[in-house]
């Protein structure tokens, strides 16, 4: 059975949800000590979960460019093989012909 660390689209799905996690966090406690306005009318857990998926979005292009390339060969190795396959299965039909 393969671990959670081998599988590159699990791997940056949790970093990137970490990094959302971390700047949730900190956007929040610097809301609590009146840094940031802490609601716009009564949205507050809105307003700071909107601010922090804009505050983690370049962060997460920054520091998850090598999860993100991952996961992109991952992709990109499933879809030469589903590829591949319906190349095969088209001969297969074009032989019964």
């Amino acid at each position: 059975m393969r671990s959670f660390l081998s599988h590159p689209a699990l791997r940056y799905t949790g970093m990137r949800f970490g990094v959302f996690a971390v700047c949730f966090v900190v956007i929040a406690a610097l809301a609590y000590i009146g840094v940031l306005p802490e609601s716009v009318g009564t949205a507050n857990p809105l307003w700071l979960a909107l601010l922090a998926i804009v505050v983690s979005a370049p962060i997460s292009l920054v520091v998850l460019r090598a999860q993100r390339d991952a996961m992109s060969e991952q992709v990109a190795a499933g879809v030469d093989r589903a590829k591949e396959r319906l190349n095969a299965n088209r001969a297969m039909e074009d032989d019964t012909r």
